[in-house]
């Protein structure tokens, strides 16, 4: 099948592979525009993009099982949990397999793309797309999966009062040059908690930093990947609150009370954490959890408790600004880290351009890009018609709404979704995007 639509997708990591395989089978021409040299993206360990954040001992928090694309598996020989080694090398078995490597123009930053159609007049998608090397191309549509892990978020008075060496988590790479140092770690998401295990053996003092309550998830259960078994309890006519309530009781089967480790409890949902050692490690004294930070004097960090601590480094893995300097705000408006996208993926205003993969989930990432993708495909085909920009904005209050209500209020969270009802969701609106579209035709 041919058809003559040329897409351009921004980025070679899972979610523009994935993008970019659905749209080739449906007879799309493809350009995948790579800003390094490396396909990947964040799983490739010192990504000459720039934009990855994994550090050595980075591995996946949900299981090969549960992490793979539906059509192809890893290599037999992939551990349960696939380090960010294992990662790369599937993700580039991946664009091998659906022949996707020959797409990709590697060394292609994209410097800005520019509407060449006036959508209130009903003109036809057009998108001129402006690399850094001087060139120019044109597209009928745009996918834009360039993630959202790749620019810090400082805090000031971590980065501005402290006066020992400050680290964001997003440059932290390997254990070897904080040997003996005394630690304070900001944060408790899977990116602190992997550091804290890193860094706390070798540490005379290491203290994590939870400012709000956490359901640390463990790796295994009964030798079983935790994931495998959440994976059977992911059911649609399981309600969300027994699914949560199941999750949190064998949480505590595994690890105990929350609070008892010294953690807040959690009074909103929350991206959960899932780690194999922090536990152990706060049980052996290794790492000492603290609940805030009241002020910092120099090296001096004084906790919310009433006590203080002398530190050498402040690990800061508080997270990551959404960012997307190739696009105008007139475009696509970035407003608290929020994006105001129907589906999390299209902007009312401009049809033809397409986010993926700017949101969290509670799942494999993979699995809801492959979603998106499908979903994305249906209204390239023409088989599937968006809603009115009016019908899109009501969705997109509503959504933002209900984050409101069930989430905790930090930037994070403006992208959580849980993945059941994300991915019914999608479905749902994709039948009534095809019946629409037969509508028209």
């Amino acid at each position: 099948m041919i058809n003559a639509k040329r897409i351009a997708v921004i980025g070679a990591g899972a979610c523009g592979l994935c993008a970019a395989k659905y749209l080739t089978k449906a007879g799309f021409d493809v350009t995948i525009f790579e800003i390094g040299s490396q396909i990947g993206g964040l799983w490739c360990f010192m990504n000459d993009n720039g934009r990855s954040a994994a550090y050595r001992t980075l591995h996946i928090n949900t299981s090969r099982g549960v992490t793979r694309f539906h059509d192809l598996d890893f290599d037999a020989d992939v551990q349960s949990f696939p380090d960010h080694y294992d990662m790369h090398a599937y993700l580039a078995k991946y664009a091998r397999h659906f022949d996707l490597e020959r797409r990709i123009r590697f060394h292609s930053q994209v410097t800005n793309i520019q509407p060449l159609f006036d959508p209130k007049k009903g003109e036809s998608p057009r998108w001129k797309v402006e690399l850094e090397v001087g060139e120019a191309a044109q597209f009928d549509s745009l996918v834009v999966a360039t993630g959202h892990l790749s620019v810090p978020m400082h805090v000031p008075m971590f980065r501005d009062d402290f006066t020992g060496e400050y680290v964001h988590g997003f440059d932290y790479k390997e254990p070897e040059s904080f040997v003996g140092k005394r630690i304070c770690i900001v944060g408790v998401g899977n990116s602190a908690c992997d550091i804290a295990g890193d860094l706390c053996v070798t540490s005379p003092k290491c203290v994590l930093v939870a400012r709000s309550g956490v359901l640390i998830l463990p790796k295994l259960f009964c030798g079983i990947p935790f994931t495998d078994i959440t994976h059977k309890i992911q059911q649609r006519w399981i309600p969300s609150w027994l699914r949560r309530k199941l999750t949190a009781v064998l949480t505590y089967l595994a690890h105990g009370s929350m609070a008892k480790l010294g953690f807040k409890s959690l009074d909103k949902r929350a991206h959960v954490t899932s780690n194999g050692t922090i536990v152990t490690d706060i049980a052996y004294n290794r790492v000492t959890v603290k609940q805030g930070i009241e002020r910092i004097d120099g090296r001096t960090i004084h906790f919310v408790d009433g006590t203080s601590e002398n530190f050498d480094t402040l690990i800061a893995a508080t997270g990551y600004l959404i960012d997307l300097p190739f696009l105008s705000s007139e475009i696509v408006p970035l407003k608290d880290n929020r994006l105001d996208l129907y589906k999390r993926m299209v902007q009312p205003d401009w049809p033809g351009l397409y986010l993926m993969g700017f949101f969290n989930t509670d799942t494999s990432l993979n699995m809801v890009y492959e979603y998106q993708a499908r979903w994305v495909r249906e209204i390239e085909l023409g088989d599937a018609r968006l809603p009115s920009k009016a019908e899109m904005e009501t969705d997109v209050a509503a959504r933002n709404d209900w984050v409101a209500e069930a989430y905790k209020d930090s930037p994070r969270h403006t992208i959580e979704e849980e993945h059941i009802p994300y991915i019914a969701e999608l479905e749902k609106c994709l039948k009534c995007m095809r019946r629409a579209a037969k509508r028209g035709k």
